[in-house]
């Protein structure tokens, strides 16, 4: 997992012995054992990443008026019961989108009024709830639907 592991040396003197894992990938999900040991004892501790992410299909940039999938993953071993779709922190769907109960979120028709903030909560069978954030960029014009631009004759426009 190198160089995405690290740990405080400085720390250790101190009893934490902390993993730093920098990016998290999906891959990374499981169980992690730390054993430490110090005068003739050895301690260890577990701990359970689980990993939670939210991928865009197709990939690359989005471009207004193409349909784009946005997916919400988890490692959580539950069974997955509601999905829910919060734009700029207010809970979606509208009309033009299409939700599934498998953590997926589908916009047929893109606007420039969809870029922003989304975020996935996941809710499982044991009432688990886990969360995760896309920022969403999309390419397009942002003004008058028929602008009109004025120039001067001789001169440039743009």
């Amino acid at each position: 997992m190198r160089p995405r592991v690290s740990v405080q040396d400085s720390a250790l003197r101190n009893g934490n012995f902390s993993l730093r894992i920098d990016p998290v990938r999906s891959e990374d999900a499981g169980l992690y054992e730390a054993r430490v040991a110090y005068n003739m004892e050895v301690h260890s501790c577990q701990v359970e990443l689980g990993v939670v992410s939210v991928t865009l299909s197709p990939p690359g940039p989005v471009v207004e008026h193409e349909p784009l999938l946005l997916t919400c993953n988890s490692s959580h071993r539950a069974s997955l019961v509601e999905t829910r779709w919060f734009h700029n922190g207010r809970l979606f769907p509208t009309p033009r989108t299409f939700c599934s109960s498998r953590g997926a979120l589908s916009i047929v028709r893109p606007a420039m009024s969809d870029a922003g903030s989304w975020r996935c909560q996941l809710r499982y069978s044991d009432n688990e709830i886990i969360s995760a954030t896309y920022n969403l960029q999309i390419l397009g014009f942002d003004g008058p639907m028929n602008p009109v631009v004025y120039a001067a004759a001789g001169f440039a426009a743009d």
